[in-house]
């Protein structure tokens, strides 16, 4: 039988991995679309910003369902922010660095920032 803490963490991890999964297509199509007239790094970032404010809304009231009032409003925009830098730092090696597709390079910076997210939102959350 599974304890309870580790059934709330697995619920938790699953919402958070759904709404992160829809936030991806959403960005991720969004991006395709800025890319045919901006920059990858352009587009990555407006895509980013369209975002921020989806997460937040799914972070609290579908994953969570909860958060640590003013402290989250106050330190989760520092999450996005350190998620961005990361973001951009492998979208620059991916393209950039390693000649990999402008396409894909999104969905890389997801995978290397992917776990960061998930720590610092919980506990905002």
């Amino acid at each position: 039988m599974m304890s309870a803490p580790l059934a709330v963490f697995k619920l938790t991890f699953a919402r958070f991995l759904l709404s992160g999964g829809l936030n991806t297509v959403l960005t991720y199509g969004v991006y395709l679309l800025l890319l045919m007239a901006f920059s990858y790094t352009a587009s990555f970032s407006m895509a980013y910003a369209a975002g921020i404010l989806f997460a937040y809304v799914m972070n609290r009231f579908f994953v969570f369902k909860r958060h640590q009032g003013l402290k989250s409003i106050i330190w989760l925009p520092f999450v996005y922010i350190l998620q961005y830098v990361l973001s951009i730092i492998v979208l620059w090696s991916w393209v950039e660095k390693w000649q990999f597709s402008v396409h894909l390079a999104p969905l890389a910076a997801i995978a290397v920032t992917l776990p960061v997210t998930y720590f610092f939102s919980k506990l905002l959350f």
